[in-house]
């Protein structure tokens, strides 16, 4: 996994697929990683005929951490910055762009400020900065604001415990499950800073709204009906937004890309890519 130089800062990136393919980058959310997207579920996008693209936000993973910045050092302004910044430093003309969380919201904001870098969008479990839309339920929002575990144990079973209150009530994921991808994350990058400084962020950043109603290529937006953290308001919100986009609202779907779910998905953004053809 190497890294690379984009907007001043040093970004780890990983890729999936025939970089001849069309490019398809993966944005994730608040304090993920890119390992957080599934190796499967990358390798199902790349099996559809595109150049997967995925990497580390800054202050999460293995790119730069703004350790010792203010309190808010950045916006997602600038994480879309380093966002384009990644594209045109790996010489990607156009990509397909789809985030997940904070990551759609990053999408969009690449969209909104880089248009010529997007062929398409789609924006999952997300929301447009409205603060009427896409709130939290008191229980996930507890779940996140739980008090700063010490040892490695605590913090993957607090992880684990805080996918199991926003994950998808009808396909639940088992313990097993969530505590590997938990240590996992722990063993490569822990940085709650870091997680912090991209929250305030997010608190810090305008309304997307009216960026949004002029964005004008394809746009999908996907949200799980059942969704604790960011309330599928804020999905709908966004696809009332953007001209012509088209909203896929799962049922029993929460604040995570459960498998058996992943056909589904896959299929929805390939449609969507087609759409620019």
């Amino acid at each position: 996994m190497p890294d690379v130089r984009a907007n001043g800062i040093d970004l780890r990136y990983e890729t999936v697929g025939d970089p001849a393919e069309e490019a398809l980058l993966l944005v994730m959310g608040l304090g993920a990683q890119l390992i957080d997207w599934p190796v499967e579920f990358c390798e199902g996008l790349a099996a559809r005929g595109f150049h997967v693209i995925l990497f580390d936000n800054r202050d999460a993973g293995l790119s730069t951490s703004f350790d010792g910045a203010a309190a808010v050092p950045y916006l997602l302004e600038d994480m879309a910055a380093d966002t384009a910044a990644l594209l045109k430093a790996l010489g990607v003309e156009k990509a397909h762009v789809v985030g997940a969380s904070m990551g759609g919201m990053i999408a969009q904001q690449l969209t909104i400020d880089h248009p010529g870098l997007v062929a398409s969008l789609c924006s999952i479990m997300s929301t447009t900065g409205d603060r009427s839309v896409g709130r939290s339920t008191p229980e996930a929002a507890a779940a996140l604001a739980r008090p700063p575990a010490t040892t490695r144990d605590e913090i993957i079973a607090g992880a684990a415990a805080t996918s199991r209150v926003i994950g998808s009530p009808a396909y639940p994921a088992s313990d097993e499950w969530l505590r590997k991808r938990a240590a996992a994350k722990f063993d490569r990058a822990f940085n709650p800073a870091g997680t912090q400084r991209q929250y305030a962020a997010i608190v810090a950043s305008p309304d997307r709204t009216p960026g949004l109603r002029q964005v004008t290529v394809p746009t999908l937006v996907i949200h799980g009906a059942a969704d604790p953290l960011i309330d599928v308001s804020g999905g709908r919100a966004t696809a009332a937004a953007v001209p012509g986009a088209e909203l896929l609202v799962i049922e029993g779907m929460g604040h995570d890309l459960p498998q058996p779910l992943w056909p589904t998905i896959i299929d929805a953004i390939a449609e969507n890519c087609s759409r620019t053809s």
